[in-house]
């Protein structure tokens, strides 16, 4: 038989451990409303979970070398398995203590995995197509893990009912898998090799449009999740759908928002960055200003659809263009700071989704019409910037 490549297996044990999120990801939220969870206790647990991911996420990055991060990953994972077991007992319990700590542990685990994945990657082979391979893993074998909550959450399979707890579960023996893949790549010594380098505070403050992307990513995030933060008990709580509607609507929107990323990319990005920003932005912007003035439950669904349709759009423009004006020594350190700043902008943004929560629907798109604000002010001076930058 041939022998698949590590580089492969690390992308299988990625496919697996994706699943394991997908699945047990989208229900967590509502598992723990079925904990009798406040929303706002249950916006709290999540954003302290993802800062204390920032925190640990950047203490690897500065104290774990490449050589040591298989190990890394596999102590993290087995810490996950075993508190995702402690979880699957803990449900109904009235251990109210130590279900948030389990929780914390479990975002603080997943956001880990991902985010290491790919130096992990690095210390096999470096190029964009492995690159991009990890990306489309990641967020496609998630959807197959969503797909699978959705078709068969509340059904009753060889008599046994597939409920929130069920799929915790069953998404940890998804995670049994992906711990014995990793357990079986062999890692090349790096002794000898060129790493990358770590990009020091210096390189970046004097790069004027490096330090204002940062600010735009963060404000960004927060934007995102302070409307979108709680979108499974949204879903359900002010919009009645049912958990398995909303989770049918939320992966089948991810997939066109994915489809038309590609189509965008391809076919239908503006000659114009500031008219790319606009539609990208400005329309969500938009779409918030009337959801929140309005205060209607079908104009917010249609905010909620294009804002998630648009997401993954126009990356090329908003994103790459930044990325891409540092030397590839330190596309990997620079790689880990944006992992930081999403998740520590997630945090924020999660901790004001739940304040914004028990306000009332209009006000979770009302506060994020502001961030959108500055970060469409934000965006338009960049790329001012840039052009300006060109001309010299």
């Amino acid at each position: 038989m041939k022998k698949i490549k590590n580089e492969n297996q690390i992308l299988i044990m990625l496919a697996f451990f994706s699943i394991s999120v997908g699945l047990w990801g989208n229900f967590r939220q509502l598992w723990l409303q079925d904990n009798n969870f406040a929303v706002t206790n249950i916006s709290n647990i999540l954003s302290i979970g993802t800062l204390i991911s920032v925190i640990i996420i950047w203490l690897i990055g500065k104290y774990v070398k490449l050589d040591k991060l298989k190990n890394t990953l596999v102590i993290v994972l087995l810490v996950k398995f075993v508190n995702m077991f402690c979880l699957y007992f803990l449900n109904m319990t009235s251990s109210i203590e130590l279900i948030k700590l389990s929780i914390i542990i479990d975002i603080v685990t997943e956001y880990i995995v991902i985010t290491c994945i790919y130096p992990l990657i690095t210390t096999i082979i470096k190029n964009g197509t492995i690159y991009s391979k990890r990306r489309l893993t990641e967020y496609l074998f998630r959807d197959v893990g969503i797909l699978f909550g959705g078709v068969f959450i509340g059904k009753s399979i060889a008599g046994i009912l597939i409920n929130y707890n069920a799929c915790l579960f069953i998404a940890n023996i998804f995670l049994v898998f992906s711990l014995l893949m990793l357990l079986n790549i062999k890692i090349k010594d790096l002794s000898n090799s060129e790493e990358y380098e770590g990009i020091s505070s210096k390189y970046i403050l004097k790069d004027k449009l490096l330090i204002l992307y940062l600010i735009y990513m963060l404000i960004g995030t927060i934007a995102m999740s302070t409307a979108l933060g709680l979108k499974m008990l949204t879903l359900t709580n002010y919009f009645k759908f049912s958990d398995s509607v909303a989770t049918n609507y939320l992966l089948i929107l991810g997939l066109l928002a994915d489809i038309f990323g590609i189509i965008a990319l391809k076919y239908l990005t503006p000659k114009n960055d500031y008219l790319t920003i606009t539609i990208k932005f400005g329309i969500r912007f938009l779409g918030y200003v009337i959801a929140f003035v309005s205060n209607n439950i079908a104009i917010t669904l249609i905010a909620i659809t294009w804002s998630i349709f648009i997401s993954t759009s126009y990356e090329n423009i908003c994103d790459a263009v930044y990325i891409n004006r540092l030397e590839n020594k330190y596309q990997l350190s620079f790689s880990n700071i944006c992992h930081i700043i999403r998740f520590l902008g997630e945090a924020i943004g999660i901790f004001l989704c739940g304040l914004m929560y028990e306000k009332g629907l209009r006000y979770m798109f009302g506060l994020s019409s502001l961030f959108i604000m500055f970060q469409i002010g934000i965006a338009y001076y960049m790329i001012y910037l840039r052009k300006k930058e060109n001309k010299v």
